[in-house]
């Protein structure tokens, strides 16, 4: 029985993929041109770089340097993070729930559209960061309101009036 599923269910995939056009094996798999899932990494100097769609999901990230990077789309899921600097970079519409970070410099960072559930934050710093239509827990959005001040210089947008402060 079970064996008729999964002939029946790669039997819709392969229509499907013929249908609009797409080899298989793209239809079924999807492979991030850059991953370092599960790794460790220590004293990396990726600032500047275009990592965008890279993977560092249950990461150890440790004295890492992703300043003024493109991380657009990327994911950091379930990731511990301690003496990392994401200054000015772009992590709009990426990953980062789940998180541990201490001793983080998000300052300018364009947060939009980040998805942050389950994240905590220590000991970090967001002046002029934007994190419009970030998605945060509540408890998030009260701690980072106490220290929220600053405008983005990419975007414009304050950093307290994308957290929605009071």
């Amino acid at each position: 029985m079970l064996m008729a599923i999964a002939h029946t269910g790669l039997a819709l995939l392969l229509s499907i993929s013929l249908w609009f056009g797409q080899p298989l094996a793209q239809a079924v798999l999807y492979q991030p041109e850059l991953s370092y899932s599960e790794s460790t990494l220590v004293n990396e100097d990726f600032s500047g770089q275009t990592l965008a769609k890279a993977e560092f999901a249950g990461c150890t990230l440790r004295s890492v340097d992703f300043t003024d990077a493109d991380l657009r789309g990327t994911t950091f899921s379930v990731s511990w993070m301690t003496d990392v600097s994401f200054r000015g970079a772009d992590l709009s519409n990426s990953m980062l729930d789940q998180v541990t970070f201490k001793t983080v410099d998000l300052r300018d960072a364009v947060l939009t559209d980040v998805i942050f559930l389950r994240s905590k934050f220590e000991n970090v710093q967001i002046a002029g960061a934007d994190f419009t239509d970030a998605i945060l827990d509540g408890s998030q959005v009260n701690k980072l309101c106490q220290m929220a001040e600053g405008i983005n210089p990419k975007t414009g947008v304050a950093t307290r009036d994308s957290l929605y402060c009071r």
